[in-house]
C-alpha cells in the first residue's frame, strides 16, 4: 500500500521574494514528492515583532549580500526576480497588508485560485515592479491569474472583513507558535510531528526529512 501523503506547510509573504523561490520549488516538487503541499498566506511583519527579528535590508550587509544573492538565485532556479527600483519604499512603506488580506479571502473562498493568485501577485511587485497595495493592482492581479471580475470584486470586498482579518493574523501566530522569524518558513509533519525549516535553500534538507533519498 502506498504510503499517504506528508502534508508540508509553506507560510508564505508576497513581501519576500525568498518565499517566491521557496513556493515555486515546492509548487515543481509536489508533483514529483509524495507531499500535501498546503500554502499559508502570512504577515511577514508579524513574524519580525514577534521574534524580535528585523529586515535583512535594514542591515547594511545583509541588504547588499540580498540584491547579490537574488541575482543569483533568479539565475539559477528560473524565477523572474527584478528588485523594485524604490526598493525601501516597496518593503518599508507600502508593504503587503492588502495583498496578504486579499490571499486569506482566497485561500478561504476559492482555495484552488490561491498558487496562482500569489503567484500574480508575485510577478507584480518582484518581476515587474509594479504596485501590490491598491485595490486596482490587486484586482488586476486577481484576474491575471484567471479569476472573473466579478469573483475579485467579491474578494477584494470580503478581505476587508474581520473575518478574513482574523484568518490572518491567526495564520500569523501559528507560523510564529512554531518558532518563525521570517519567511519562508516549512513545516514538515513527520508523523504527527513538526518540523520547521526556514529559507527557500534547504529543499535537500526537506527531500531527506521526506526519506526521498
Amino acid at each position: 500500500m502506498a504510503n499517504l501523503p506528508r502534508k508540508l506547510e509553506l507560510f508564505y509573504d508576497v513581501l519576500s521574494p525568498y518565499s517566491w523561490l521557496g513556493f515555486e520549488l515546492l509548487c515543481r516538487y509536489q508533483n514529483i514528492w509524495n507531499i500535501n503541499l498546503q500554502l499559508r498566506p502570512s504577515f511577514i511583519p508579524g513574524i519580525l515583532k514577534d521574534s524580535g527579528n528585523k529586515p535583512p535590508a535594514l542591515v547594511p550587509r545583509k541588504g547588499k549580500y540580498m540584491m547579490m544573492d537574488l541575482q543569483h538565485l533568479k539565475n539559477f532556479y528560473q524565477v523572474p526576480i527584478r528588485i523594485p527600483k524604490d526598493f525601501l519604499t516597496v518593503i518599508l512603506e507600502k508593504g503587503s497588508l492588502n495583498a496578504m488580506r486579499f490571499l486569506t479571502a482566497v485561500n478561504m473562498e476559492k482555495p484552488e485560485m490561491l498558487e496562482n493568485v500569489s503567484r500574480e501577485l508575485w510577478m507584480r511587485i518582484w518581476s515587474r515592479d509594479e504596485d501590490i497595495t491598491e485595490p486596482q493592482s490587486i484586482l488586476a492581479a486577481a484576474e491575471k491569474a484567471g479569476l472573473s471580475k466579478e469573483q475579485a470584486k467579491s474578494l477584494l470586498e470580503n478581505s476587508s472583513t474581520d473575518k478574513v482579518k482574523n484568518k490572518l493574523k491567526e495564520t500569523t501566530s501559528a507560523a510564529c507558535n512554531y518558532g518563525a522569524f521570517g519567511l519562508p518558513t516549512i513545516v514538515v509533519h513527520m508523523d504527527n510531528k513538526p518540523c520547521v525549516i526556514f529559507g527557500s535553500d534547504r529543499m535537500e534538507m526537506l527531500a531527506y526529512l521526506l526519506d526521498l533519498f
